[in-house]
């Protein structure tokens, strides 16, 4: 009698294990919802905007590099964009290191 309350003692243990596998899970679905909605999400939404940008990029428009240049685009082909920095001076950038567009007055090209 003894041996058969010992087997059922341990027998119930076991079952209770199975639940706990899926509470186990609950903390982790949590955490990669709070990394996808406050890290991974603005980050896509931030690419697709710059992706944006770089579409609709123009001869005239003023940019920041990623490297810090000011200047006004004077030539654009699919991967080189070229940037006046200042009178008679121009440098060819790859198009993915314009930064972004410069509102207002530039400093340097006017």
């Amino acid at each position: 009698m003894i041996e058969i309350a010992y087997a059922m003692g341990t027998g119930g243990g076991a079952s209770g294990q199975g639940g706990g596998g899926f509470g186990a899970l609950v903390p982790l679905i949590l955490m990669f919802a709070i990394f996808y909605f406050l890290l991974i999400r603005p980050q896509q939404k931030k690419q697709k905007q710059h992706r944006e940008m770089l579409g609709t990029l123009k001869k005239g428009d003023r940019v920041i590099t990623s490297g810090g240049l000011y200047g006004r685009v004077t030539g654009i082909t699919d991967t080189v964009v070229t940037l006046e920095i200042s009178e008679k001076v121009r440098v060819k950038v790859g198009r993915a290191n314009i930064a972004g567009l410069v509102q207002g007055q530039n400093p340097v090209t006017k």
